[in-house]
């Protein structure tokens, strides 16, 4: 039936919107999936014929895209859409929003099928440029974001950021906060990528914060943060950051706590404690530098340096190497390179091989004590406004 229904049509000199509704009908009729799919395809070729008139055609297409959408197949809906792609790619101008949700159908599905990279090309031919039609600044970020998450899934950095800066040219003319969250989350991704750690951090620090994110979301990000934060360079940022995450109580339920409450308390780092922490990170933090060590192993010897600082007045090269696991050469290189960043205040006697450190000024340290303290009375005075708010309310008046 749905062959004859076909002929029939294509035989019409000027066929109406219901002579393809009809003959559409007949074909969806068909079970046959490898024979629906030739159907379909062969109905958008009478449909986008040169002969149509171009109303009807728009009309036709539109349910055509409509009907395809609602099939159970997927690799019929991938082969019939691909099909009706290529045969409207030259006449975008005239069919672009059917383009638009076919594309958008099609990446869809190859999302579900954790092809990524497929999802992502597909959706890159989203006709923006095209200058036919105006997009709206939230679709377009929505789109520019997706195919950014898509590549990052793939661990393709280098493309997911030239759409995350896409997306980030449109921010201005955005009304969708969600589109804002996502594009935030996305750039802490990609600080995290190019080992901008700090950066990184403080992003996801604020993600963590963020009350319009669901909580499992939240806690998902202040992970990430402390990541971040114990691989940052060590130094007076990285203390701050270590120093917000440590007091923020969320922390304590999480897997890396013992080394961040350690080195927010300026402890030494054991090697068993380096393993450990190591099989909690994703593989690109991970990644061997030019020097020969770990982003990791970086990370925890000038940290290991910045805390031996705290406890002697002076050492030799010889047995701070020994201290923190590295040869005398390394760690006065170390140390040198983390002095001259003003990272740690001290200075090398190179011919006596001895490292001596500044202890840091009482005054300065009382008043970070100070501001500590401030912060857990805000802390406890938020507590009881949230509880005893009527009583807060009495004692004010």
């Amino acid at each position: 039936m749905a062959a004859l229904a076909l002929q029939k049509l294509n035989g019409l000199s000027n066929p109406s919107i219901k002579d393809f509704s009809n003959t559409l009908g007949e074909i969806l009729k068909d079970k046959n999936v490898s024979t629906l799919s030739q159907n379909l395809m062969s109905y958008l070729d009478i449909a986008v014929g040169e002969t149509q008139n171009t109303v009807t055609a728009k009309n036709v297409v539109s349910s055509f895209v409509d009907a395809l959408k609602k099939q159970s197949s997927n690799e019929l809906t991938k082969e019939v859409a691909t099909h009706a792609l290529d045969k409207l790619q030259s006449r975008v101008s005239t069919f672009e929003d059917s383009v638009v949700q076919l594309l958008q159908y099609l990446a869809e599905i190859y999302e579900t099928e954790q092809n990524w990279l497929k999802s992502a090309h597909v959706l890159s031919l989203v006709p923006f440029d095209s200058g036919r039609k105006q997009y709206q600044a939230d679709f377009k970020m929505e789109i520019y974001l997706k195919i950014a998450r898509l590549y990052l899934e793939e661990e393709r950095h280098v493309d997911a950021e030239a759409f995350i800066n896409r997306a980030t040219s449109l921010i201005p003319e955005v009304t969708r906060k969600d589109l804002l969250i996502i594009h935030k989350v996305c750039s802490a991704r990609m600080q995290d990528y190019w080992r901008k750690f700090d950066d990184a951090a403080r992003r996801y620090l604020a993600l963590a914060y963020e009350p319009s994110i669901h909580p499992d979301e939240q806690l998902t990000s202040l992970r990430c943060a402390i990541n971040c934060a114990i691989l940052s360079s060590a130094g007076p940022t990285r203390s701050r950051q270590l120093a917000s995450l440590y007091k923020d109580e969320r922390s304590q339920s999480l897997p890396a706590f013992s080394i961040l409450e350690k080195m927010h308390l300026e402890r030494i780092i054991k090697p068993s404690e380096v393993e450990e922490f190591s099989s909690l990170i994703p593989t690109h933090q991970k990644a061997m530098l030019a020097d020969g060590w770990t982003i990791l192993d970086r990370a925890v010897i000038q940290h290991n340096i910045l805390s031996a600082s705290k406890l002697y007045y002076n050492i030799a090269l010889e047995e701070l190497g020994a201290l923190v696991g590295v040869s005398p050469e390394k760690a006065e290189k170390t140390t040198a390179k983390m002095i001259s960043e003003g990272r740690m205040e001290g200075s090398i006697d190179q011919i006596a091989g001895i490292v001596y450190f500044k202890r840091m000024n009482v005054n300065v340290e009382l008043d970070r004590q100070i501001q500590a303290l401030c912060y857990h009375l805000n802390g406890l005075v938020e507590k009881i406004s949230d509880q005893q708010s009527e009583l807060l309310s009495m004692v004010s008046n």
